[in-house]
């Protein structure tokens, strides 16, 4: 038997916190289930964003006080992402518009280190975001790009088929840490253990990990580490990581007078200041998260976090293996709902998945459907010519009684099928 939640969770006080979540169609309160394209926002950063505009607007660099406290703002923010992803330095955490944008500019200075003879590894299970700007980054330099297939049965990367794919050549690894289609987890810190052994690094991105649990930089062992705070309760926003030492000795590229030493090298321009603010927000509601069970840190909310979503992925799973004609696709053994995120791909057989989005979007539901930019993964499924998936999303602030719904939803669509 499947408990219903940790008695430990506080959902209500935190549904408390998300306005959005008040929204309701019809007699229905609407069920976010889009957090993989963009989680819900609680009222702190919505206040975190209004009061820096109110009081504190200005660029770096100034002479006077709200310079200053925008300068302070930053290096706040700086310090409590360290901490969520247990940097150890503040200036390791670069700002950007979002995680693509930061990857791009990387991956063009990394392709300056590269020799002719370089190989560069990429896998068909991550975002286009962690995929193209290699591609294209190799291809100027005439670069080998070699490929690590995912494994279809789990939608997920098995080490032992990037074994063959390494040599003295392999000068970069990129790799997802959890799956924004299947939600499937990657063993990342496996992936760094090899990459040592030729001496090549380790680009991971964690856009869709990073709302479903704690991201340890130091225990994968990678050498950057991309996220997006828009996934975890924050602003549109990117964040890059990377090893303080390769940050100051690669070649960024900047306009003249802008500062040499990381993390300014990395940023290009007038950074969004007021998200920044609302990225600090996002993890004071974290924060404050923990507190509501007695506990202090970032590590111990997202602890909470991963230990709650596990059981709405159980119950999910041990639901939807009941619907006819629903076929999931990744890890679908409710006992190891831990090997992945609350965020599933899915098919009704003789009903395309944007027919799918629309059904669930007209009472209530919203999810996605396509390819969420996992051009390659759904390719392999070969589903890529008849719409993709429909993407089940659940964070957080998502209920038991919200997965019992949404899998009656699915079941009713599927029997209007099965009685044509």
């Amino acid at each position: 038997m499947i408990s219903r939640q940790p008695l430990s969770f506080p959902i209500d006080w935190v549904r408390d916190q998300f306005p959005a979540l008040r929204r309701s169609k019809g007699n229905q309160p609407v069920i976010y289930l889009d957090g993989p394209g963009g989680t819900q926002v609680p009222e702190q950063v919505i206040d975190a964003i209004a009061d820096y505009l109110r009081t504190s607007n200005s660029n770096l660099g100034g002479k006077f006080v709200t310079s200053t406290q925008t300068g302070e703002l930053v290096l706040r923010a700086r310090i409590a992402l360290a901490e969520f992803i247990n940097a150890r330095e503040p200036r390791e955490i670069v700002f950007g518009q979002n995680m693509t944008s930061l990857t791009f500019a990387l991956s063009r200075s990394l392709a300056r280190t590269w020799s002719a003879d370089s190989e560069i590894i990429v896998t068909s299970l991550d975002h286009d975001a962690n995929i193209a700007p290699w591609r294209l980054a190799a291809a100027e330099r005439g670069v080998t790009v070699k490929t690590w297939e995912v494994c279809k049965q789990t939608c997920s990367l098995d080490l032992e088929d990037l074994r063959p794919l390494l040599n003295k050549r392999t000068a970069l690894i990129a790799v997802t840490l959890a799956s924004n289609a299947s939600g499937s987890h990657v063993d990342v810190r496996g992936v760094a253990d090899l990459a040592k052994s030729v001496q090549a690094k380790v680009f991971v991105d964690a856009v869709h990990f990073a709302p479903h649990g704690q991201i340890d930089v130091q225990s994968l062992d990678c050498d950057f580490l991309a996220c997006s705070a828009y996934k975890f309760f924050g602003p549109h926003i990117g964040v890059l990581w990377g090893r303080e030492e390769l940050l100051s000795h690669l070649e960024s590229f900047k306009v003249r007078p802008a500062a040499n030493r990381p993390p300014g090298k990395w940023e290009t321009g007038t950074q969004s200041f007021e998200n920044i603010a609302g990225t600090l927000g996002a993890l004071g509601y974290m924060r404050n998260l923990a507190s509501a069970v007695n506990k202090t840190s970032l590590a111990d909310a997202m602890e909470l976090i991963r230990n709650y979503e596990c059981t709405l992925s159980q119950r999910f799973l041990a639901g939807a293996v009941r619907i006819p004609r629903l076929s999931l696709y990744g890890i679908t053994d409710p006992l190891k709902a831990m090997r992945r995120t609350p965020t599933f791909a899915l098919r009704l057989e003789g009903v395309p998945p944007d027919l799918v989005a629309q059904k669930l979007g007209d009472i209530g539901i919203f999810v996605w459907s396509g390819d969420f930019y996992a051009v390659d993964l759904i390719k392999r499924l070969g589903l890529d010519e008849s719409g993709g998936v429909v993407r089940v999303g659940f964070v957080h602030y998502n209920t038991v009684e919200e997965v019992d719904r949404v899998l009656e939803a699915l079941e009713k669509i599927a029997y209007s099928i099965t009685s044509k």
